[in-house]
């Protein structure tokens, strides 16, 4: 079931992540701003704005699928040792995804090529919407974009399915989604004293430790 404490949790990850936002989706935002008006700063400002609103909405959609899962399994008579097993790997997951944070290990990055053959058909579809000319078709674009293959995301999804209901799953995603928000919208110089502070391994090193412990606390409630 999810809590507050979950909610922030999903948050500081995003936040905490945010390296790794700027180094896969730095190049993406760069790209979506050609073609706009250099010194027009408030349509840059919008048109981010209504990409990353696109972006966080796919990934509320997708917590939403999987924490429909995780609701299916919990209330489907015959399958309670399922959804045991479910929230198990979320578990690990959340370990996992502790570790990816605190520099550790890096075995999520082998699970973004899983995403990849979903991403190679819709890359060429947000082709068509370049350059972008409308606040419609940044939002577009930042719903493709929002599928873009992340080990990050894809863990805090798996996370998800314990969120106990669509709503709850969507509700962890979103806060993910917010968190990764301040690194993808100030990427000027803003972004880089941001990114700096993320950047310190004791930052990362706690980020990892913080993560991993709520992991292993899922963990313990689970195995009796």
């Amino acid at each position: 079931m999810l809590t507050d404490v979950s909610l922030l949790s999903a948050f500081l990850v995003g936040l905490l992540g945010g390296v790794h936002c700027v180094g896969m989706c730095g190049g993406i935002v760069t790209a979506l701003s050609l073609g706009l008006p250099a010194d027009d700063r408030a349509t840059r400002w919008r048109y981010q704005l209504f990409y990353n609103a696109g972006r966080i909405a796919s990934y509320s959609l997708a917590g939403a699928l999987f924490g429909g899962i995780g609701w299916l399994a919990s209330h489907w008579s015959g399958i309670h040792q399922l959804q045991l097993g479910l929230e198990l790997l979320a578990a690990l997951f959340m370990i996992a995804l502790g570790l990816y944070l605190g520099g550790w290990w890096n075995g999520l990055t082998r699970i973004e090529r899983l995403g990849g053959v979903i991403w190679t058909r819709l890359e060429p579809l947000g082709r068509r919407f370049l350059p972008v000319r409308s606040t419609g078709q940044a939002l577009v674009l930042g719903a493709i974009w929002g599928w873009l293959p992340c080990g990050l995301v894809y863990s805090v999804l798996v996370w998800a399915i314990s969120a106990g209901s669509p709503a709850q799953g969507a509700a962890l995603l979103l806060s993910f989604g917010l968190g990764t928000l301040p690194n993808l919208l100030l990427m000027g110089a803003a972004a880089e004293r941001l990114a700096t502070r993320v950047r310190d391994p004791r930052t990362r090193r706690l980020a990892g430790i913080l993560v991993a412990g709520f992991g292993l606390y899922a963990l313990y409630r689970i195995i009796p």
